[in-house]
């Protein structure tokens, strides 16, 4: 089972990707891990990538492509995978689909977590952080005991630049450009499922447990 997650930031695609994991006994596979642990380990491919992150750039679509092929042919993921941030562009795609066919393989599903922009803007602009121990609240969904307290360790909580309104909106703006497209990419494919992403986080899972089969 090869799946890869579709959404908009902030469409909650990440903790369906977890729970999926969880639930079928495949990785969760996420670019910003490969990264770091190819970084972590030295290797050939890490070295490159950190290159292009040291100096603040993105890493090229070859090298993130090479990096994930890399990953999913390895043990744990013989059964599958869910790809969690890849691929962002159709060109990511593209290239993932060509080094899936030299292997033999083919994207089971590609699941979209379908939110508006709006609900999203609502959605993160209640995200609080603790930048002291990196606990992560709501407003609304997942309140602390103590408004603007961290339960964990008593700091005050922030809202990060990241989730600030005006931030969330330029990057549903870049999603749109480039992550939609894929949207009609894997359609094209036959593999497209949609998920209604506003409904409760256990109500979409159940949904996406549908589309894949117990």
């Amino acid at each position: 089972m090869r799946i890869i997650m579709l959404g908009a930031p902030g469409a909650g695609k990440g903790t369906q990707a977890k729970k999926i994991a969880e639930k079928y006994g495949i990785p969760h596979i996420s670019t910003g891990d490969i990264f770091r642990a190819n970084i972590k380990n030295g290797t050939e491919l890490g070295k490159k990538a950190k290159t292009y992150m040291d100096q603040g750039l993105l890493v090229p679509d070859e090298l993130t492509c090479d990096l994930v092929v890399d990953r999913i042919q390895q043990d744990d993921a013989k059964n599958g995978y869910v790809l969690d941030g890849f691929p962002r562009t159709i060109p990511q795609a593209e290239c993932l689909t060509a080094a899936l066919e030299k292997l033999g393989s083919k994207i089971d599903y590609a699941i979209d977590v379908d939110v508006p922009d709006e609900n999203i803007v609502n959605r993160m602009s209640g995200r609080r952080a603790c930048l002291k121990c990196g606990a992560t609240y709501h407003i609304v969904y997942a309140a602390p005991k103590k408004e603007n307290i961290c339960d964990t360790c008593g700091e005050a909580l922030v809202l990060r630049d990241d989730d600030k309104p005006e931030t969330v909106s330029k990057r549903l703006k870049v999603y749109h450009e480039q992550t939609q497209p894929l949207i009609d990419y894997y359609t094209k494919q036959g593999v497209l499922k949609t998920v209604d992403g506003t409904c409760a986080l256990d109500e979409v899972f159940k949904a996406i447990v549908e589309i894949l089969g117990e």
